[in-house]
């Protein structure tokens, strides 16, 4: 099932600071998330931010703000966000049933999250490259996981152009340059050259 922008919601899992610093490779998935957000927020796609015990792990890390109007933060202590009651009430507030998934860490409040969500009946897809972890190892298992228990696993490229559907428009042309500039091995193509 493709991406649609009017049944889908966001949900970025404690990017947080005091996280983001032990996490393998964590600009890149910053970058990645920071694109989810500009496109949320171009296509009006609802977003809701978790942060596991802010009080230690600290806020959103400051690379993701602001975030888009509307969108919601709250705490939890539970890992997954669907077992932490004003996330839940909030997810199910927002009357989405595709839910892309992205954040930190992989394994273990991403995963238990998509988990519960699929569980829970939403069609929930892992942006992969938008969510980290600690250690590789520990990143890939917890996206093989996901995959064989038929959650979507995607990147946030894929999300994006399934969000626009068309390549035209006011929405396409603002966020085409963020997509570009998420770059490539050739760095031709990241100038735009074809």
């Amino acid at each position: 099932m493709m991406l649609s922008r009017s049944e889908s919601l966001l949900l970025i899992v404690d990017v947080q600071a005091g996280l983001a610093r032990a996490v393998h490779d964590a600009g890149s998935r910053i970058t990645r998330l920071a694109l989810l957000l500009r496109a949320a927020a171009v296509l009006d796609v609802p977003v809701i931010v978790s942060e596991q015990y802010p009080k230690g792990l600290g806020a959103t890390d400051p690379r993701l703000l602001p975030l888009p109007d509307g969108a919601t933060v709250l705490p939890k202590l539970a890992f997954s966000c669907w077992r932490e009651p004003v996330l839940r009430a909030a997810l199910e507030r927002a009357g989405r049933r595709q839910v892309v998934v992205a954040g930190m860490e992989t394994h273990v409040c991403v995963l238990q999250t998509a988990l519960d969500l699929q569980e829970a009946g939403f069609a929930v897809h892992l942006a992969a490259d938008a969510s980290g972890s600690r250690r590789v190892e520990d990143r890939a298992l917890g996206q093989a996981r996901l995959r064989d228990r038929g959650v979507a696993v995607v990147t946030a490229e894929m999300v994006v152009f399934e969000w626009l559907e068309r390549a035209e428009g006011p929405a396409f042309k603002t966020l085409i340059p963020a997509i570009k500039a998420l770059g490539t091995t050739d760095p031709g193509a990241a100038r735009g050259r074809d």
